[in-house]
């Protein structure tokens, strides 16, 4: 680890030694290189990125807060400063962000995870911070449970349905968020009782591990949430292994688009299925785009906000995000949801119908 630690910083200082041709920007993803939601999150904001002419530099953090705050230190106070950071407040590292940003010229934009209300009032408003784009996680938790639900064969009066969830890190922010959402969806549906909530630290083979004592110690499970795709094949592995078949003897559901989620929406092994998040970073660069063409994002559509970027997935749309996958545009045209010369009722199209046209 810390030899990446260092290689990290070293890279860093290599990529912005010599001058841009456009605006430069920094991400600080949070994420590790084998996480296939954060790759496809990079991924769109470079197709992004090139249509818009941006120069974007990545560096991954590898699930660890400490290495994104010393990249943050070295692009806010190193001698090759972009002219924007753009990063997520996981494991609430945001307030440390803003901080070292003062006086350091660079503007910053972040994605995912927003400032908390009560970091919010102690920090106030800061000149650098230009804006955020976060998901409907909320909703979305609430959204793959009352699926889950609607998707289940009727049980008897006075009979109960079983489920299990699995969350990610219980300091992250979407994690949270997403929990409080199938509770509130539960607490609509008393015949559902949920029999253990788990953090599997988004790993697969973690929630494997848990799963498999967790469906000996209730067999009758036949409801699984998981916050995201990988824990949600950790937990189908560990069902298969009791000689059930996911789908069938247990319906589960996943966050994410990675194209094995999709592929087991399309097969039946998962019943239901939220993605369209990881677009938030391209979209963000739109706004980074037009902020340095003196456009006011608070003209369309407000500064911070909040957008219905996760939504169910059905077959026939993930058919399509399968096949368009292979196209590292994405047959978006970036440029063309700028906000530069737009009327004042122009209103930023980031949904997932945007990329889905």
């Amino acid at each position: 680890m810390h030899k990446f630690f260092y290689l990290s910083l070293a890279l860093f200082s290599a990529v912005f030694g010599s001058a841009a041709r456009a605006e430069s920007v920094l991400f600080l993803n949070p994420g590790s290189t084998e996480e296939t939601f954060w790759l496809s999150y990079s991924q769109f904001m470079q197709a992004a990125a090139r249509d818009l002419q941006i120069d974007l530099k990545i560096l991954y953090a590898q699930r660890n807060p400490e290495l994104t705050l010393a990249q943050a230190r070295l692009a806010l106070q190193g001698p090759n400063r972009p002219d924007y950071l753009i990063f997520a407040n996981e494991q609430y590292v945001a307030p440390q962000i803003l901080r070292m940003a003062q006086g350091s010229g660079v503007k910053l934009f972040i994605v995912n995870a927003a400032l908390t209300a009560n970091q919010q009032s102690l920090l106030g408003e800061r000149e650098e911070h230009i804006g955020s784009l976060v998901p409907n996680d909320e909703e979305g938790g609430y959204l793959m449970m009352k699926e889950l639900i609607r998707l289940h064969p009727p049980v008897a009066p006075g009979e109960v349905i079983e489920a299990l969830a699995f969350s990610g890190l219980k300091i992250t922010p979407s994690a949270q968020l997403r929990e409080h959402g199938m509770q509130r969806a539960l607490a609509e549906h008393p015949q559902v009782r949920l029999r253990q909530l788990v953090y599997s630290g988004w790993t697969q083979e973690r929630a494997y591990e848990q799963a498999r004592l967790l469906f000996a110690r209730y067999p009758k499970v036949s409801l699984v949430w998981s916050a995201n795709d990988e824990m949600a094949f950790g937990a189908m592995r560990a069902l298969e292994e009791t000689g059930k078949t996911p789908g069938k003897d247990a319906l589960f559901s996943a966050v994410n688009t990675s194209p094995a989620a999709l592929q087991a929406l399309v097969d039946g092994r998962l019943s239901a299925l939220l993605g369209g998040h990881f677009t938030l970073g391209g979209w963000a660069l739109v706004e980074v785009h037009d902020d340095n063409q003196g456009v006011n994002l608070d003209l369309y559509g407000g500064r911070d906000r909040q957008i219905p970027s996760l939504q169910l997935i059905d077959k026939a749309r993930a058919r399509k995000m399968l096949a368009m996958g292979e196209s590292p545009d994405y047959g978006i045209s970036f440029r063309q949801l700028t906000a530069k010369g737009r009327p004042a009722s122009y209103r930023y199209p980031f949904t997932l119908q945007t990329l889905m046209r």
